[in-house]
Formats: C-alpha cells, sequence, structure tokens
C-alpha cells in the first residue's frame, strides 16, 4: 500500500500544483479558459497535432462535439487549425503562443520538483528513476500507447515535416 500511497500523492501535489497555478492568473488573463477547455488544451497539446476527429476520438465525443469545442477555443487565441497539406479537408490543430503562455503558468512547477530531484539525489538514481518511468510509460500504461508532447512553444514536427 506505500507504493500506491506514494504515486497517488506525487500526482496530486502536481494537479493541485496546477489548479493552484491556473486559479492564481485567472484575474490577470482576458478570455480565461473554462475548466473543459484547459482539459481539451492539455489533450490536443498531449496528443501532438491531431486532427479535430483524433482529437473526438480520443476522448469519445462526437465530431460536431468536438468541432464546437475546437471553435471556441480558436476564437479565443489558444489553439489554431493547420490545413493539412495532402488533404485540404483535413486541419491539425495547434496550441498558439497564447495558450503556452498559459501553460507555462502551470508547469514552471514540474521543471522546479526536477531540478530538485537532480540536485537531491545521485546521477545513478536519476537514471535509474527515469529508465522506470520510460517502463512505466511505455510498457505499463498500454492505453495510451503514445508520446505525450512536452514541447512548450510552438515548432514544425515530424507530422508536419512528412505532409511536405
Amino acid at each position: 500500500m506505500l507504493l500506491e500511497k506514494a504515486i497517488y500523492n506525487v500526482y496530486g501535489k502536481f494537479k493541485l500544483q496546477f489548479y493552484k497555478a491556473v486559479f492564481s492568473k485567472v484575474g490577470e488573463r482576458e478570455a480565461t479558459l473554462s475548466t473543459v477547455e484547459t482539459f481539451c488544451m492539455e489533450i490536443i497539446h498531449g496528443l501532438n497535432r491531431p486532427t479535430i476527429n483524433e482529437f473526438a476520438s480520443f476522448i469519445e465525443i462526437s465530431p460536431p462535439n468536438a468541432t464546437y469545442k475546437v471553435n471556441s477555443l480558436v476564437q479565443k487565441g489558444y489553439l489554431k487549425k493547420v490545413q493539412s497539406l495532402d488533404d485540404k479537408r483535413e486541419y491539425y490543430l495547434e496550441p498558439t503562443e497564447k495558450y503556452f503562455a498559459y501553460y507555462n503558468l502551470s508547469y514552471g512547477y514540474l521543471s522546479k520538483v526536477i531540478e530538485r530531484i537532480r540536485k537531491r539525489f545521485s546521477p545513478e538514481d536519476v537514471e535509474k528513476f527515469q529508465s522506470m518511468l520510460e517502463i512505466i510509460s511505455n510498457e505499463l500504461m498500454q492505453e495510451l500507447p503514445f508520446e505525450i508532447n512536452m514541447n512548450n512553444k510552438v515548432e514544425p514536427d515530424e507530422k508536419a515535416n512528412q505532409e511536405k
């Protein structure tokens, strides 16, 4: 039961820090994201340029419902639709710089914790911890068989390069 408690505590603290950062900045931003919109942006960013259908399929909602959510995020300036070069009917969803300014509010804490890990533990322990996390992500979380996009800025990616 100790492992369960340790993982739950770490995961819970990251979530609470994220919520704290989001709420602490609510009054300072115009056109703030709702809770559902925040989750949608987190998913879109994590999926790394999904299409609307890929996004809809992942969160198990109808494409029209996903389109409504996406259009709201586009209108608020947090998301843009980039037309596929191969299939002009298809659009990839990309977070904007405005979203990354918002995103960086909460993920600075992750960097702080990583820095503390590197200071507190030996390089060998950090390497072992990294290896364990990679096994957890790649082998034990089979329901999500992809890498989460960790870029916190707008850059061309592999999908875009494949289209050219």
